[in-house]
């Protein structure tokens, strides 16, 4: 009778005031992940520098064993959770010391969250496309120029190094990383028994707040502006009606408006009105239309054009993940 094969370990690697669900959520992930005869697919140590118990940016504390421990046996995959993104990155210097030897040896190398910066520090990253938390894309880009960051990526997959977004994130590409090794049945049922998506729908963009910080032009020239639009989106908003409300020729608006806030006015409306929808699809059960109609899109079409340009989704599989009340669409791939 043939054995089943040995599960694949799998390597969590935490450190002081590392993000308790960056290292909790993959490690559940893997866990509970079963090859087609029942038996665990993984085998999942959570390691530290030292070892014992290692406190986590909440307070709780995990056990862990000595990364050299673990590094004796072959490793399948290794990943780094995310921490607080004020610690200096020499918090972490000697443990990534520890890690050098270590780096090629997996099959796979991955890092949650902002453990994007100790993989980056390491030239890990390097050549590669990856991502990062939303609010600190901007300076893993500027601070590793050598990186290609992808801000609006959930997880990206290059070559055996893996990236993904924030906190959450890593369960979507703990998942994404038990599908390609188990299949897709494996990885549905698994997130059918998690209660998760499979495959996300949409980017970061989702959950961030960049369309607030890019409405708001460096020197407030046009703040006043921006609370006016706010309050009329289900009115004419041409450039001759914003350059009259902002007292100025529609030529001279048009261009200066450009310069401040980086966004042309159309864009900057269409931007404030898809924000204004996102908000009522979370909060108030009016039809989409009528939320189209309520915002200034005029219909449900180009609403849609407009959500699937900024987020990626559509409205209805944006209300089916955020709304309050709404129930997921059947054919999304999630269970309760």
């Amino acid at each position: 009778m043939l054995q089943p094969p040995a599960p694949l370990t799998v390597v969590m690697i935490a450190y002081s005031r590392a993000n308790l669900l960056d290292v909790t959520g993959p490690v559940q992930a893997f866990s509970d992940a079963r090859r087609p005869d029942g038996t665990p697919a993984y085998r999942v140590v959570v390691a530290s520098e030292n070892g014992g118990p290692v406190p986590t940016g909440a307070g709780v504390e995990i056990s862990t064993v000595p990364l050299v421990e673990v590094m004796k046996e072959p490793v399948d995959t290794m990943l780094v959770a995310g921490g607080d993104p004020s610690m200096p990155v020499e918090a972490t210097a000697s443990l990534r010391a520890l890690m050098v030897p270590f780096l090629d040896r997996p099959r796979r190398i991955g890092s949650i969250c902002v453990g994007a910066f100790l993989l980056a520090e390491l030239g890990v990253l390097d050549g590669r496309e990856a991502t990062t938390h939303w609010a600190q894309c901007s300076k893993l880009q500027t601070e590793y120029p050598a990186i290609t960051v992808k801000p609006d990526s959930i997880f990206i997959t290059a070559g055996r190094v893996w990236s993904s977004a924030g906190v959450s994130a890593g369960i979507d590409m703990a998942l994404a990383m038990i599908e390609e090794d188990l299949g897709h049945e494996a990885a549905l049922t698994l997130a059918r028994e998690l209660v998760l998506f499979l495959k996300r729908p949409g980017g970061q963009s989702q959950f961030s707040v960049e369309l607030q910080r890019q409405m708001r032009d460096v020197r407030g020239r046009f703040d006043d502006l921006h609370s006016w639009m706010r309050s009329n989106l289900d009115q004419d908003l041409s450039v001759p009606s914003l350059a009259a409300a902002a007292n100025m020729s529609p030529r001279n608006f048009a261009r200066v408006y450009l310069r401040e806030t980086g966004a042309s006015p159309a864009r900057a409306v269409e931007q404030l009105r898809v924000e204004a929808a996102r908000r009522m699809l979370e909060t108030i059960p009016d039809t989409i239309q009528r939320i189209a109609y309520r915002v200034g899109f005029g219909d449900d079409e180009r609403m849609r054009r407009s959500f699937l340009k900024f987020f990626g989704v559509s409205p209805q599989d944006y209300r089916a993940r955020f709304g309050a009340s709404a129930l997921p669409r059947p054919e999304t791939e999630l269970v309760n």
